[in-house]
């Protein structure tokens, strides 16, 4: 059922994301469950489809091992993996999704537990690693939005990382209230799940917009002893900070010119893709995958 694609070119061994689970677009659609989509934009399926190839080619092509599973029968929002759980060693703390991608949990405790995982299942809602993203020993964490600031933690408890706490900044309306979003019922915001918001470049480096988040969470991320590259709003909005990288090369959208220079600066190859359609679904490159080997 899984089978490893082997990468055409390494760029470089990665040092992290060595190892990822990823689905396909073959049911994509948008659901209009966040504040990047709307719901009714249709999809154009070709598009989706080719979307998902450029990220695996690139991925490949930068040393990372895919583990490919079927995408989830029915399940629009199958193709982003990295809201089935948090993986570090051989455990995963599995995700609690929107009622509109319950279908998908079936799915991903099987694919997981097919992969030799050991299953815990989350008391709150949670989001997974997209708004669980691992920086060496600490665990940047996302709330509100997808994550119930309880999970943090039962993750550090769990997985035994040191959880920096974080909060995005809501959507608010004309009148300045914070937006509910009217499909899935729960808050909502830009950088919903937090990896719309920071990205791990290596352990000791990220990149973020510190306009997505509260005043207390940019004083969370200044604290931490990461080196750090600033992100811009327009860039941000484009999903800059939604990519995946191995410590030596980056995988990450055509559309943040500023980061990919700062990020070259720093000695890092850096492997830009086409990403078009996916984004109707507020989602992105990160988004499709599910590192399965954090250590």
């Amino acid at each position: 059922m899984h089978k490893p694609i082997a990468p055409d070119t390494v760029v470089s061994k990665p040092v992290i994301n060595r190892t990822v689970l990823m689905s396909d677009a073959d049911y994509f659609v948008d659901t209009g469950i966040n504040s990047h989509s709307n719901g009714t934009e249709p999809v154009i399926k070709s598009r989706a489809l080719a979307d998902v190839r450029g990220i695996r080619e690139a991925l490949a092509r930068a040393g990372v091992q895919i583990e490919k599973v079927e995408a989830p029968p029915d399940c629009a929002d199958g193709i982003f993996t990295a809201n089935w759980g948090l993986s570090r060693g051989d455990t995963v703390v599995l995700s609690s999704l929107p009622p509109q991608r319950q279908g998908e949990q079936p799915h991903a405790e099987a694919a997981l537990r097919n992969l030799g995982k050991r299953l815990i299942k989350p008391p709150y809602r949670f989001s997974g690693q997209g708004d669980a993203l691992p920086c060496g020993e600490l665990l940047f964490a996302g709330s509100t939005y997808r994550t119930d600031p309880r999970m943090h933690q039962f993750l550090a408890d769990e997985l035994g990382y040191q959880v920096i706490s974080l909060e995005a900044v809501p959507e608010l309306d004309l009148n300045g209230k914070p937006v509910v979003n009217r499909n899935s019922g729960w808050p909502d915001s830009f950088f919903y799940d937090l990896d719309l918001g920071i990205s791990v470049l290596r352990p000791d480096l990220i990149a973020w917009y510190p306009g997505a988040w509260t005043k207390e969470s940019q004083d969370r991320i200044r604290a931490t002893s990461v080196e750090k590259i600033e992100v811009t709003k327009t860039e941000a909005m484009n999903f800059a900070c939604n990519l995946v990288s191995t410590g030596s090369t980056v995988v990450m959208g055509k559309a943040a010119p500023k980061l990919k220079a700062a990020i070259e600066a720093h000695g890092i190859e850096v492997i830009p893709v086409d990403v078009v359609e996916l984004c109707k679904g507020g989602g992105f490159i990160r988004c499709t995958t599910l590192t399965l080997d954090n250590s």
